[in-house]
């Protein structure tokens, strides 16, 4: 079975080629996961060796089918667990990424399953990212612009939330923010792109960094 260590990089992996659209470079696994470039291609060798990725110097890393799978199952994991947390347990969005980071690990197929049907199947997480279900299967997720790339004067859903940096949710948390809440663009500003928002009749302003991890879609 893979080490934890494993199955944190595999993760990593996927979601930058698979989520993010770019490419599993050393460098960005290396930003990702605070640690060295040497680590990187250390642990990108060893996983190499297993067969659980491809990897050539300076073009980047890819999931084999065997790494593809794990990765989704720890994913799986990690979603669900989320989402219990949350659903059962009354914890915030901001709260449950760090329990599930730890959950993830240690969480038996039989019981994730359990929780999966106590939760009803469900397609998406606190975060509106999709939960890879059992057979290994994505849920399709609808077209979703960036904050940052907004009209002003229009009003939009939340649809997803990128969780990596924990301040930045207790931040959104405090400001009202949540998954499907509506908001409304009132204005951008050019001089250092960052954008104001009205969340329940208050306005909030949000810098470029925080505008390009949230995921919006129109609704009106």
């Amino acid at each position: 079975m893979p080490t934890i260590s494993k199955e944190n990089y595999l993760k990593a992996v996927y979601s930058r080629v698979n989520e993010v659209g770019s490419g599993a470079t050393t460098s960005a696994l290396a930003e990702k996961l605070d640690i060295s470039n040497a680590a990187i291609s250390e642990m990108a060798k060893k996983l190499s060796e297993d067969g659980l990725i491809t990897y050539a110097k300076y073009k980047g890393m890819e999931l084999t089918g065997e790494g593809k799978k794990i990765a989704l199952r720890v994913i799986r994991r990690h979603r669900l667990w989320e989402l219990f947390l949350m659903k059962v347990l009354d914890l915030s969005w901001s709260e449950v990424h760090d329990e599930a980071e730890n959950l993830e690990h240690s969480t038996s197929d039989y019981l994730i399953d359990k929780i999966d049907h106590y939760l009803g199947y469900p397609k998406f997480d606190p975060h509106g990212y999709p939960i890879p279900q059992k057979n290994g299967s994505i849920p399709k997720t609808p077209d979703l612009i960036e904050l940052k790339n907004t009209i002003t004067g229009i009003k939009y859903k939340v649809s997803r939330v990128n969780d990596a940096n924990n301040e930045m949710m207790i931040y959104l948390t405090k400001i009202g923010m949540s998954l499907s809440k509506e908001i409304e663009v009132i204005e951008k500003l050019a001089f250092d792109n960052s954008v104001i928002i009205k969340v329940d009749s208050e306005k909030h302003s949000l810098s470029e960094m925080v505008a390009s991890n949230i995921f919006v879609e129109r609704i009106n």
